[in-house]
């Protein structure tokens, strides 16, 4: 048993130290919507509408993108754990390769975003302030998938912390290009939510034109010839990555899409609560990048045991990131249920008569989103530990089965028919991540129960 108990201790520390790094990146890039969010708070309710409706097209349109370009982290991971070094450089190389290619139908997606708004009935003021982000955004999707390839190779052989930096940099050009162009400070023309989407764009090329920089003068990495062999895109090696990359951008997309009509049905009851949403929707993205960055340093642990061929690794390196994902989010889950209030302050001005109604319905958001972020963070922990076996198929499935069928109708039932409003909604969200939650744990404790012959994740999806 103390045996056992060392062991486990060993691989939280382990995880602890590389999921730090990771967390604080992700925490970095959502502190872009954080900030996008109490900037564009300022401004008023109409405008805050606006930046969620934006900021929901816009990862809707490139979380897919993402999703695929994620392969490349297991599958570094896996041949970085197995001492080969060949396939580290030609896996990153084509996603970059791939990251060019995607750009193409997220930009269009962003782009004609529009008629898309109208059709589904939002409103016209929310929906003109609403393209006005998206066409300023729309220059960022490159440098923002791009990042993604790079970043993955980084984490994926233990150097995550540059990136780091880097992510945090990226933040702070973020707030002082949005105090420059959403206010007209400085000389700069006051250019209101578009500056929000311009200010996001040259952080995205920032943070892009810095990772390059570090990739490639970093003396380690030169054994990869990552920018000196670019070549020309490899079709036989796109269909690897698409193969796995795939199921993990539709189950994000799934995810996200959950979310995105919970914006869009917001929009039907009304602006103060879509209002009210974009805050405690924030709060909630907040923390869940802990968890967040705990799943993708399993996915990176649980890749390396599989390329060591370490089965007992496998497990341990699994359930450490779910007992960390656990423990932060139960932490976060009191804090929303015990201080909404102060949590709501970060973003809106309490003392306003204006911001009154939407405080209101934003604390009543908080409470629910307090039993959600425990089932959130134990569904993407798990996912992760799944994506290091290189397993995406079948979890794409539980999440499609879980986030649409369950939780969406969940919340379009509560929401409307049964008349509970902008609760019902996210008492439907709820419904769907724990579905998922319960699903996907299940699916890794199955997987790793017994004597599972791990070299069959090492080339392809698990059956």
């Amino acid at each position: 048993m103390n045996k056992v108990l060392r062991a486990y201790k060993k691989e939280i520390r382990a995880t602890l130290i590389l999921a730090a790094p990771v967390v604080l990146t992700q925490v970095a890039h959502i502190s872009m919507g954080f900030v996008d969010t109490v900037m564009v708070g300022r401004l008023g309710p109409a405008e805050l509408a606006g930046v969620a409706l934006g900021s929901t097209m816009f990862f809707t349109a490139t979380i897919f993108c993402m999703g695929v370009i994620m392969a490349v982290g297991p599958m570094v991971a896996q041949a970085y754990g197995a001492g080969d070094g060949d396939p580290i450089g030609r896996s990153v190389r084509q996603g970059l390769w791939m990251s060019a290619a995607l750009t193409i139908p997220a930009s269009l997606f962003v782009w004609f975003a529009e008629p898309f708004l109208y059709l589904l009935d939002q409103d016209p003021v929310t929906i003109a302030k609403t393209v006005s982000y998206l066409q300023a955004i729309f220059w960022g999707i490159f440098p923002f998938i791009g990042f993604t390839a790079l970043r993955s190779f980084s984490e994926a052989v233990f150097r995550p912390r540059a990136i780091t930096w880097i992510a945090l940099f990226g933040v702070l050009v973020n707030i002082a290009s949005n105090y420059a162009l959403m206010y007209g400070n400085w000389g700069f023309p006051e250019l209101g939510l578009a500056g929000t989407g311009w200010a996001s764009t040259i952080a995205l090329w920032t943070n892009f034109i810095l990772v390059i920089l570090y990739v490639a003068l970093k003396k380690d990495f030169a054994t990869y010839h990552i920018f000196s062999r670019l070549g020309r895109p490899d079709p036989r090696y796109f269909l690897r990555l698409l193969k796995i990359g795939s199921p993990i951008g539709v189950s994000m997309g799934i995810e996200m899409s959950l979310f995105m009509i919970a914006v869009m049905m917001m929009g039907w009851i009304g602006s103060e609560q879509l209002a009210a949403h974009q805050v405690a929707i924030q709060c909630a993205s907040f923390t869940f990048m802990i968890p967040l960055g705990i799943g993708m340093a399993s996915t990176v642990r649980v890749g390396h045991a599989v390329g060591a061929a370490d089965s007992k690794g496998v497990y341990r390196a699994g359930m450490a990131g779910l007992i960390l994902s656990f423990a932060f989010m139960f932490m976060a889950a009191m804090l929303f249920w015990l201080a909404p209030r102060a949590v709501i302050s970060l973003y809106l001005d309490l003392d306003s008569a204006a911001n009154g109604p939407v405080i209101e319905i934003a604390v009543g958001l908080l409470g629910i989103a307090a039993v959600f972020q425990v089932f959130d963070g134990i569904q993407v922990s798990a996912m992760g530990a799944l994506r290091g076996l290189k397993d995406t198929r079948v979890p794409m499935l539980l999440a499609l089965f879980s986030y649409w069928p369950v939780g969406l109708t969940t919340a379009y039932v509560l929401a409307f028919p049964l008349e509970m409003g902008e609760k019902g909604l996210w008492w439907g969200l709820v419904t769907g991540l724990a579905t998922a939650a319960i699903l996907i744990l299940g699916r890794f404790l199955k997987l790793t129960s017994g004597t599972a012959d791990y070299t069959k994740y090492s080339d392809s999806n698990a059956p």
